[in-house]
Formats: structure tokens, C-alpha cells, sequence
């Protein structure tokens, strides 16, 4: 690490130096929270075409007159904060450049498949060698052990296998049932966490030891992982979850319910919360209903319950179940479209959506489209050592020249003659 003289305004991980060798989701998730806390952290991009998530779309990027680009929405999710430097690692030159910058870097992120880089002496033994100090955080889809250590992993193909599909959706004798994966890819954020939070654990491992180390991070692992209470009921109880839409199978009323001009999410967990929602509502006698009168009794008659509530819901609009129900403590909520949450007055307070310009100060170079990036703030709130925004979503290689002079002192003639063949 190389640390600076700590100020108020500087981030909890200032001074960090991350080699960004990843693409797509989970990697780049990670990086994005390292670089968020204040890590420099440089993206090594191939020449031409970047990461996948580049062109991932539609949607585009609009330009300055309303029309599409061809630069995807979906880089903006997890790359900002970050340098783009591009290097085509399938060239000698190209591996030796990568190799100089993690000579000097304390973590390297990749997520290529397992042996991937070892072919262009770019994997955890190999670099190790030049830097004892380095934290080699590899994310894979199966890990680097077992039978599948060789395939390629997938988000959508790890929901499948993993178990997590089996619970989410409808039950199969019910409108539209069959497994269903998650909305956005949350084994791809899952996994970024938690390389997250392996990378740290290592940082401080190596304030004792001097010493960096490999983790091993796998898609698989982490969601089989985050089946959390779901899995524990199957490992102690030996009962196999089902879906069941919306609702929760160890609490009732957990879902959501009909209303006047819509639907509303009630998520009662004890029953206190319950009996003060049958007194707003008008049914008091309901919390004293020995069928009702616990949770453990309203899970076990959930079928007799569920109708009733949702007759007595349907008789109000939500927004005014809303006003009723939130100053008695009641959890209770509307069903918004993303359009929706992001004009929520709370998320709006929580300036939960944050704006950048890649050429701060100056118009884009020419053949530049896109200037102007929003993207969603980081949730990570620290008193002291604040979340900052130093660099939007990068354009395909907008800090290569800068890194290397920066990193490697290599002056403009070199640079330029790397451009000419290919390896930037």
C-alpha cells in the first residue's frame, strides 16, 4: 500500500493500489466498492472493444442530441471511479506492461476461467513471484477446485444450479408458475461483495504477516451461501423449500396484498406489528383469533388469513393504507417500478442518484459521444472517511496514456510507438 498524509476528505482506502483485470458484473462489482472507498483502481480494457458490458444493450448511452450511441447503459452500473487503460495482454508486450503494473499494485481482481492467465504468466503464482505483498483475488464460476473447476460460470446458469430458481416464482399450480431468476443478477453482486469484503480481511492479514495471498472466490459457493435461511431449514429439518410467490414461508402476512387502485407490501414480523395493523384496519378481534393470535398460528392457517386480509385491503387505496398504517409501526409499503423508486422522496434525500462528467471542465475529444454518466451512489455511508466521486465511468481507454507515464514512466514516444503496434 501506499499511503498519503489522511485528511477528512480522504477515502478509508486512499492510497490503494487495485489492478482491475476483470469484466462483466462481479469483478467489476467489487472494484467498483474498492475504488468507491478511495482505492485507485486501473481497468485494463482490450484495445477496440473493452469490457463486455461496452455493448451490452439496448439501452444506449444518448448523445448530446438524443440518440442512441453505441456505448451500453450497462458499463455505468460497476465501473465507476475507476482508470481505463487499455493493453492487449494477448501481446508479449502487453503481459509485460501488466506484469510492471502489479509489481507495484496491492490487489489484482481477474475473473477469467481457472488457468486462464497462466498462459500469459499473468496468474496468482506468477505475479506473487515479482510481489510477495500482492492480494490475488480470483472469481470464477466454480472455483479452482472439484469437477467443475474448468467450466465457465454464469449468473443465470448459478441461480439454476444452485437452488436459489427452485424458490423464487409462483408455485407450479398457480398463474405463471415455474422457477424464475432474481430481476437483476445477484449472484454476480453477491459474489462482488464478498471478494469485497475477502480482499480487506486479506489486507489486514498482510499487516501482520507482510505477506499478500490468493483468494478463491466462486459463484457457486457464494450462492449456495446466500440461500441463508432457506438452506438451514433443509440441512436441520431436512424439508426442500418450494416457491410461494411472495410470501415467506416462516412469516404471515409477508406479502403483498390487493388494494383499491393496485397493490401494497405488508411485512409483519411479530405480532405486535400484526395486532396494531387488525386494530387500523378494523378487525381487532383478529389478534385475539387463536388461529392468528401468534405468528407460529398464522403461518399454520396462512390460507384461512390471507383471503380475509385481502378483502379488508381492497377497500382503501394504497397510498392511503400507507398513511394509515406507517406512524403505527406497521411495515407497509407501495409496489414501485424503478421509475417510481428513483423519484421516491427517500431516495431522492439519500442522493441515491449521482451524475458525472467524464471531461470534467472540457468537451469530450473528438469521436467522443458520451460525456455525461449517471449511475446510482454507493450505500456505503462512513462519517470520517466519506465515499467520493473522482472519475465517471471511464471511456474505452480515456487513461491510458496517464497510467502509464504515472505508473511506468514511460514518456509520449513510447507510448505512441506501444499504440502503433497494437499492444494499447
Amino acid at each position: 500500500m501506499n499511503p498519503t498524509p489522511s485528511s477528512p476528505a480522504a477515502g478509508a482506502l486512499d492510497g490503494l493500489r487495485v489492478l482491475d483485470l476483470s469484466r462483466v458484473l462481479a469483478g467489476p462489482w467489487c472494484t467498483q466498492n474498492l475504488a468507491d472507498l478511495g482505492a485507485d483502481v486501473v481497468k485494463i480494457e482490450k484495445p477496440g472493444a473493452g469490457d463486455d458490458t461496452r455493448h451490452w444493450g439496448p439501452p444506449f448511452f444518448p448523445d448530446a442530441q438524443g440518440q442512441p450511441t453505441d456505448e451500453a447503459c450497462y458499463f455505468a452500473a460497476c465501473n465507476r471511479n475507476k482508470r481505463s487503460v487499455t493493453v492487449d495482454m494477448a501481446t508479449s508486450q502487453g503481459q509485460q506492461l501488466i506484469r510492471q503494473l502489479a509489481e507495484d499494485s496491492d490487489v489484482v481482481v481477474e475473473n477469467f476461467k481457472t488457468g486462464g492467465l497462466a498462459r500469459y504468466g499473468l496468474d496468482y503464482a506468477s505475479l506473487s513471484a515479482l510481489n510477495p505483498r500482492l492480494i490475488y483475488c480470483s472469481v470464477t464460476g466454480f472455483g479452482h477446485t472439484g469437477p467443475y473447476a474448468p467450466r465457465a460460470g454464469y449468473d443465470l446458469l448459478v441461480q439454476a444450479m444452485s437452488g436459489l430458481m427452485s424458490i423464487t416464482g409462483h408455485a407450479d399450480g398457480e398463474a405463471g408458475g415455474g422457477p424464475l431468476r432474481v430481476g437483476v443478477a445477484v449472484i454476480d453482486l453477491f459474489t462482488g461483495m464478498y471478494a469485497t469484503t475477502a480482499i480487506l480481511a486479506a489486507l489486514q492479514a498482510r499487516q501482520r504477516t507482510g505477506r499478500g495471498q490468493h483468494i478463491d472466490i466462486a459463484l457457486l459457493d457464494v450462492a449456495v451461501a446466500m440461500l441463508a435461511n432457506q438452506g438451514a431449514s433443509f440441512l436441520n429439518a431436512g424439508a426442500v423449500p418450494q416457491r410461494q410467490g411472495n410470501s415467506h414461508p416462516s412469516l404471515v402476512p409477508y406479502q403483498d396484498f390487493p388494494t383499491q387502485d393496485g397493490r401494497m407490501l405488508l411485512a409483519i414480523g411479530n405480532d405486535g406489528q400484526f395486532a396494531r395493523f387488525c386494530q387500523a384496519a378494523g378487525v381487532p378481534a383478529w389478534a385475539g383469533d387463536a388461529r392468528f393470535a401468534t405468528n407460529a398460528a398464522r403461518v399454520t392457517h396462512r390460507q384461512a388469513l390471507v383471503p380475509l386480509i385481502s378483502e379488508v385491503t381492497r377497500q382503501r387505496p394504497t397510498a392511503e393504507w400507507i398513511a394509515l398504517l406507517e406512524d403505527k409501526a406497521v411495515p407497509c409499503g407501495p409496489i414501485n417500478d424503478i421509475g417510481q423508486a428513483f423519484d421516491d422522496a427517500q431516495v431522492r434525500a439519500r442522493g441515491l442518484r449521482v451524475q458525472q462528467q467524464r471531461y470534467a471542465g472540457a468537451e469530450p475529444p473528438a469521436g467522443q459521444q458520451v460525456n455525461t454518466v449517471v449511475s446510482t451512489a454507493s450505500p456505503l455511508r462512513l462519517s470520517g472517511t466519506p465515499v467520493q466521486l473522482r472519475h465517471a465511468p471511464p471511456a474505452l481507454g480515456q487513461h491510458t496514456e496517464e497510467v502509464l507515464y504515472e505508473r511506468l514512466g514511460l514518456d509520449a514516444a513510447r507510448i505512441e510507438a506501444l499504440r502503433g503496434q497494437g499492444v494499447i
